[in-house]
């Protein structure tokens, strides 16, 4: 199974750059993506998670156009093909 992750520039950057990612996460949630990811690109996921597994807080994150906040979470299944965007907030006036 493989995922395309879209990351913006500046989560890219701790992921050498690059963009768009290809993962093979060993499970078909959500949880297992990320876990996949971090292990590719541990400065990343300690980005996208806290100390507990979490997706932090600012941190927003889409299966194919999804929020996953109302969708199941960590637990939501990311079927084979799909896309997952990760998104920081962005705050400011």
């Amino acid at each position: 199974m493989t995922v395309q992750v879209v990351l913006p520039g500046v989560l890219a950057d701790l992921a050498g750059g690059v963009k768009h990612l290809d993962v093979d996460p060993a499970g078909e949630t959500l949880a297992d993506l990320l876990d996949a990811l971090a292990e590719r690109h541990p400065l990343l996921g300690r980005r996208l998670r806290d100390e507990t597994g979490r997706v932090r807080r600012f941190v927003n994150v889409y299966v194919d156009g999804d929020d996953v906040r109302f969708a199941g979470g960590l637990a939501t299944t990311v079927r084979d093909g799909a896309e997952v965007q990760v998104l920081p907030s962005i705050a400011g006036g």
